[in-house]
């Protein structure tokens, strides 16, 4: 029995396969051309962003929406103007590219790592993250390919990267056991969300196994056994069973209507960044779509996407949902998501800045033709409009009139549209949740965006490990802008969704009962779990939580006292 960190647990039993990874190691050398090698680093800095967009679509189906946004935040990392600097001065100094890049995170891992909190060590192993991949690029190695796995594989190697979880297919991987990693790694965090037993720090495992062992490993335990006797293995593959079936309960909970114990009916639907991720939507038993990001359309491209493009991807998406509802949010740049070829200058503070609604209202012409290529879309299906980052009433009107002005060229030109297509917002900043009231005037729907929401409520910077005790969609403050928003959109008639993590979060979701929200827009592994979730509660019960939330005064008192009630 071999002993290391179990990061991910379960049991996993299969056959090992040797993912290999090449040696990062290289030859430093002196250059005297720094201007290319400077050129050399941001294209494989560009080469990184690109593939780590493609990496983190990927998981936003296989893991959810935090993963996803975990891993963009490479993005924010490899892109820093203050690393990226640094770098530079080393190029100039005459080191090559590698080198120069690999001296800058090893003394950003430092730092990162000498602190006593896990939130602040955990941006030590992005930064471990990002450093790999770019020297990959840079030095032209290969990555493992574990993407064809059979079914029943444990993968072993020395090191799994992000990219690597990305590309496994979940349902064929037993388990995962390599000789780095802990549980504040980043693939540690994906194997928990992915349910993949996962052990971690095993010494001089790849060089015990081969390939075609049998093995166990025991994520709780963090125990990896290679050939087990017979009884042992017997006695794992009991336990397995039993864990598999708590799984499979959750299957009662498929086909079936999303409601609560008293018979009240949810729409539960899922957040796609593609087409096809709408296909993984019906499988995994949504009901629709309730954030379709067209932002993603964008990324992956070296221009704009014109108005026939989006149309026939929109259109792809309407046609497998089959008239279940798909609302398509409008372009989101900005913030934390760079398109270089739109040409945005940099920002002191991006998130406050020249974004979203705001980029697309002064850019017509993109602009018009997302909406043009929607609405074409909407024939064939039940499609609906959604602005992000909605701060007032006159940006709510200026799109509306957009769209109104375009429904008349497509009369003119006898295109087929839903006339009567919805047009709603993101209800995702301080201001739009003081305003609810005026904006649900305006506003055939919300939706409230929960991750941005508590941002700006809070005026807290996820990313920032000195500020992210601050950052819960249960403090007081959002937690009370959520229940305004609803009763805002209660008042006025319009329904109200949550496409933010919070709509999966079970500690919250009595207060959204309670408050009356009306659609939960969740990543879709977590459909048949919040379905479950919702079925536990009546409203008069999530009544009782909710009035004792509202006289709590912290988020840890809030936060004690709903670990308690469920």
């Amino acid at each position: 029995m071999l002993k290391g960190t179990g990061v991910s647990g379960g049991i996993g039993i299969g056959r090992i396969l040797l993912a290999e990874n090449h040696s990062l190691e290289y030859e430093p050398v002196q250059v005297t051309d720094t201007e290319t090698e400077k050129r050399r680093f941001h294209n494989a800095v560009d080469r990184f962003c690109e593939n780590t967009r493609s990496q983190a679509e990927a998981l936003r189906i296989s893991a959810g929406e935090k993963e996803a946004d975990i891993m963009l935040g490479h993005i924010s990392i490899v892109t820093d103007p203050f690393l990226t600097g640094e770098v530079e001065k080393l190029i100039s100094s005459g080191k090559c590219a590698e080198a120069s890049f690999e001296n800058i995170c090893e003394m950003f891992i430092q730092i990162f790592s000498a602190a006593d909190d896990d939130v602040t060590k955990q941006r030590a192993a992005d930064v471990t993250d990002v450093k790999a991949g770019v020297l990959r690029i840079l030095l032209g190695i290969e990555e493992a390919d574990v993407s064809g796995a059979p079914a029943g594989t444990i993968i072993c190697t020395k090191e799994i990267t992000p990219s690597m979880m990305s590309k496994i297919n979940k349902e064929k991987i037993a388990g995962i056991v390599t000789e780095t990693g802990s549980t504040t790694s980043h693939c540690a965090i994906l194997a928990r969300v992915m349910e993949i037993p996962a052990v971690m720090s095993v010494p001089d495992i790849t060089d015990m196994a081969k390939n075609g062992d049998l093995a166990v490993i025991d994520g709780n335990k963090g125990q990896v056994i290679l050939s087990p006797p017979e009884e042992q293995l017997k006695s794992y593959t009991e336990i397995r069973e039993r864990l598999m079936r708590e799984r499979r309960e959750l299957e009662q909970f498929r086909g079936k209507p999303t409601v609560s114990a008293d018979g009240r009916r949810y729409e539960l639907v899922c957040n796609i960044g593609k087409p096809e991720d709408a296909a993984a939507a019906l499988e995994y038993d949504g009901e629709g779509v309730g954030l379709f990001r067209t932002e993603f359309l964008f990324m992956n491209k070296t221009s704009v996407p014109t108005e026939e493009e989006q149309f026939q991807e929109y259109k792809k998406a309407a046609l497998i949902l089959k008239g279940r509802p798909l609302i398509i949010r409008t372009l989101d740049i900005g913030g934390d998501k760079e398109i270089p070829y739109l040409g945005l200058e940099n920002e002191d503070n991006p998130f406050m800045g020249f974004r979203a609604i705001r980029y697309c209202l002064k850019n017509r012409d993109v602009f018009k033709a997302q909406l043009k290529a929607i609405l074409r879309a909407s024939a064939f299906g039940n499609v609906s409009i959604m602005f992000p980052m909605i701060t007032c009433v006159e940006e709510v009107r200026k799109g509306r009139a957009l769209v109104e002005e375009i429904k008349s060229e497509l009369k003119a030109e006898n295109t087929a549209f839903d006339e009567k297509i919805k047009v709603g917002i993101m209800a995702e900043t301080a201001a739009a949740g003081i305003t609810a009231d005026l904006l649900a005037e305006e506003s055939d729907f919300f939706s409230i965006g929960t991750n941005d929401l508590t941002g700006y409520t809070m005026a807290a910077d996820r990313g920032n490990a000195d500020v992210s005790y601050l950052y819960s969609a249960l403090q007081p403050s959002v937690v009370r802008m959520i229940k305004y928003i609803i009763k805002a959109a209660a008042e006025k008639g319009i329904p109200v969704g949550m496409c933010g993590e919070a709509a999966a979060d079970p500690m919250m979701i009595p207060l959204l009962i309670s408050f009356g929200l009306t659609e939960f827009s969740v990543s879709a592994p977590s459909v048949l779990r919040v379905r479950k979730y919702i079925s536990s509660w009546t409203k008069e019960r999530a009544d009782k939580v909710a009035e004792k939330v509202m006289t709590l005064s912290t988020e840890q008192e809030i936060r004690e006292y709903l670990e308690s009630v469920l």
